[in-house]
């Protein structure tokens, strides 16, 4: 590979972990369309996740289109452009609203509106923290499990191009839990030409943004060197109850060429979010019949629920260095090291759901240590869960003619701090509530206010090594095999569950082997197959225990099958596939039947996920397109000790679809995303034969639900004006359901009505 610091150059800078790209234009498609493509602004012509190939034909569809695939992928994806992102999204979207146009992808939350709050999103039905989230080829996620933040870290001001791969991609492909897929983000590319663009945007809710991108260009006395800054700021009074919401987020990017053969890239990117909203959210029935589906806290100072108790700081950073060179003609080496933190300080209600019942809210506290006399309060805690983490990921690519080899290694560590200390929320003095308990090896007495006071690391390696082989034109061949070594260790004062010290580690290994092909058939057509085993080491949580050599748990284990084809004409962009994993070691915990065991872990049963997914592009004379995409998607138990019933947030199938213009200086669209049934509670609580428990899992189930977009932009050159019109059909829905202990305690969670917004954006 020889980097090409040319007119291409923002290019390759769009895709900053994507190590080939190649734009190419089919036989049918006119030089100027192709000369559009390669030149395409906003990065829609963007390369894929690590590991990967890509060719985007330079055609009519892929021009106009919301989602498409490259010719060279391996697995199932869905590459979403930045024009997309600007055109038909809100500017508060979060990573997950944006993937939402993916079929097989469906999300939950935001109940405070469009990236007011967090979300969680699900591919084919694997949950948060069964598959990966990469930013420029760097996984991340919680340390105590493998989740995510969707407002957190990267608001879409710092997003380029997001590709999600329905699939767990190749021995080079990194991450703790690889498959269930990966949505990978790629950064703010930078440009050749110096440029200005400032937004501001008004809409429901009061909701303010303002947003600035700046681009240096290249910098001639500085050897080419290139540069992006961005901000962001925004401000809302939230669509639920006394819940505002704050943001601030501040981004840069410098690439500095070394020479003609090597370069270095730099990227910080900082966010702070601010907002009022209980530890454990969401509405109850009672809450609901009351105050309506968008309760969530309340002007009562009496109240657990009053908004005034329940706020949240949440504090991240994230930073790369990436050093990449040439080592030949096709051959290259490259690294990145990184850091990044959150710091999530919390302040809630002990119980909210108690607001709004028949009987009051027991607010008493216990502010004497050792005493059973309460007196007068409002019972809530603190809570810090706050960590950094270390990574460096590095690469080889040797190519030598009819193959290419790929192999490297992956380093991260991280130090992890978790509290939680119950207060009365009154005078914040310490609520000593919690019950009696003494370490069974010095017999000190824990302080009954404290629930957890624990430090946490972990060290991860994984090496892998894959062969590209290409015995004749336009097949390629890649095996490959990845070694991951897992490392979980616990360092409490106070541990969480036990609540008395603890020191306690657990490691994991594995070989992953991996298998895919592509072959070209034509220059616009393509077909591939994929077979990989995937692995997911068990959650902090297994070391919550008092005995933990009595635990059998096991990492998640799966096994992948896939194969599909994509095609690219002039005006026709269509791709479809189908998929079969078999997943097993499903984790569960029990309190042991052995006196004084307590908690322990065990694998149980497993699940299989299958079905078939497609995505289509039609482009029409005069910038007019339509597009559809959709899915149905199976995701059942399969054990034999119960029935085989879909799994919790799994819809059993997506749908997408819409029209879109672009044409001069006018822009619309029209999208509409619907998700289907899906069931809210875990079908490993069903008794076989007991008609109780199968009518209970029924009862928490959405039969489906939509959400359409209308948007319209205008550009009047340096000005350009725009109005978008989320959830078109006011739908209101409900979307997820967290089951407390008693059905009065269940947490409702419901579309965000029909909202507004406007904005403008001047350009120099």
């Amino acid at each position: 590979m020889k980097f090409a610091f040319s007119t291409r150059r923002h290019l390759l800078a769009a895709t900053a972990i994507a190590y080939a790209l190649s734009i190419t234009a089919p036989a049918s498609a006119t030089p100027t369309d192709a000369d559009a493509a390669a030149n395409a602004p906003d990065g829609q012509n963007n390369g894929i996740a690590e590991g990967s190939d890509v060719v985007v034909t330079g055609t009519r569809a892929n021009e106009i289109a919301p989602v498409t695939a490259s010719l060279k992928t391996t697995q199932p994806q869905s590459i979403i452009s930045r024009s997309f992102i600007e055109d038909s999204l809100p500017a508060t979207a979060d990573f997950n609203q944006i993937a939402l146009i993916a079929p097989s992808v469906s999300n939950y939350g935001n109940a405070n509106g469009s990236g007011l709050s967090e979300s969680k999103a699900q591919i084919r039905g694997f949950q948060d923290g069964e598959y990966n989230v990469t930013y420029d080829g760097v996984p991340f996620g919680d340390t105590n499990d493998p989740t995510h933040h969707s407002n957190t870290f990267f608001p879409s001001n710092t997003v380029e191009t997001l590709i999600v791969d329905r699939g767990p991609g190749n021995a080079s492909t990194l991450g703790q839990a690889t498959f269930g897929g990966n949505m990978n983000l790629f950064s703010r590319a930078t440009r050749e030409d110096a440029s200005f663009e400032g937004k501001a945007a008004y809409g429901s809710f009061n909701t303010y943004l303002l947003r600035a991108v700046a681009q240096t260009g290249a910098i001639d006395k500085l050897g080419g060197t290139e540069a992006v800054f961005s901000t962001q700021w925004v401000k809302s009074d939230g669509a639920r109850t006394y819940s505002p919401f704050r943001s601030w987020n501040i981004f840069g990017k410098v690439m500095v060429p070394l020479g003609d053969h090597a370069r270095l890239t730099f990227l910080g990117t900082y966010n702070v979010n601010r907002f009022n909203q209980p530890d454990k959210d969401g509405a109850t029935q009672d809450q609901i019949a009351k105050y309506g589906k968008y309760y969530s806290l309340n002007n009562d100072p009496t109240s657990q629920g009053y908004w005034g108790y329940n706020h949240t700081r949440k504090t991240t950073d994230f930073e790369i260095i990436k050093f990449e060179a040439d080592l030949g003609e096709k051959s290259s080496f490259e690294n990145r090291a990184y850091t990044y933190s959150y710091d999530n300080e919390t302040l809630s209600g002990s119980d909210v759901t108690a607001y709004g019942h028949a009987t009051p809210e027991s607010n008493t506290v216990t502010l004497t240590p050792g005493s059973k006399v309460t007196v007068p309060g409002v019972p809530g805690y603190t809570k810090t869960n706050k960590y950094r983490v270390y990574g460096d990921i590095a690469k080889v690519h040797l190519d030598f003619g009819f193959g290419t080899l790929t192999t490297g290694a992956w380093i991260e560590w991280s130090d992890t701090y978790r509290q939680q200390r119950d207060v009365d929320l009154v005078t914040m003095l310490p609520n000593y509530i919690e019950k009696k308990v003494t370490n069974p090896v010095t017999g000190a007495a824990t302080p009954q206010n404290i629930k957890f006071d624990q430090n946490s690391n972990t060290n991860h390696t994984e090496e892998f090594v894959e062969l590209e082989l290409r015995p004749i034109p336009g097949l390629k061949i890649t095996p490959g095999l990845k070694h991951v070594d897992f490392n979980r260790r616990v360092d409490a004062d106070y541990n969480q569950t036990t609540r008395y010290a603890q020191q306690l580690s657990s490691d994991y290994s594995a070989n992953l082997p991996f298998a895919t092909v592509n072959y070209a058939i034509t220059p616009g057509l393509s077909v591939y197959g994929q077979y990989a085993r995937g692995f997911l080491a068990p959650s902090l949580s297994v070391l919550y225990v008092d005995i933990p050599g009595r635990s059998t748990v096991q990492p998640e284990k799966s096994t992948n099958y896939q194969a599909g084809v994509v095609y690219h004409g002039e005006r026709l962009s269509i791709d479809a596939d189908m998929y079969k994993i078999d997943f097993s070691n499903k984790f569960a915990s029990m309190t042991s039947p052995i006196p004084g065991v307590g908690t322990i872990w065990f694998n149980q049963g497993s699940v299989q996920y299958k079905g078939i997914e497609g995505q289509i592009t039609y482009a029409f004379p005069g910038g007019l397109a339509v597009f559809a995409n959709g899915s149905r998607n199976y995701a059942k138990t399969q054990n034999a000790n119960f029935l085989s019933l879909q799994v919790a947030n799994a819809p059993e199938w997506t749908a997408a679809g819409g029209v879109l213009f672009k044409h001069g200086p006018m822009v619309f669209s029209l999208i509409d995303k619907w998700t289907g049934r899906q069931w809210f509670t875990d079908p490993s609580t069903i008794v076989p034969g007991d008609a109780k428990s199968l009518s209970s899992y029924n009862f928490y189930r959405s039969n489906g639900y939509n959400s359409a977009i209308l948007s319209a932009r205008y550009d009047l050159g340096k000005i350009r004006f725009g109005v978008e019109v989320n959830n078109l059909f006011d739908s209101q829905r409900v979307t997820n359901i967290n089951t407390g202990k008693t059905a009065a305690s269940d947490q409702y969670f419901y579309q965000v009505g029909r909202t507004v917004t406007g904005d403008i954006t001047v350009k120099f």
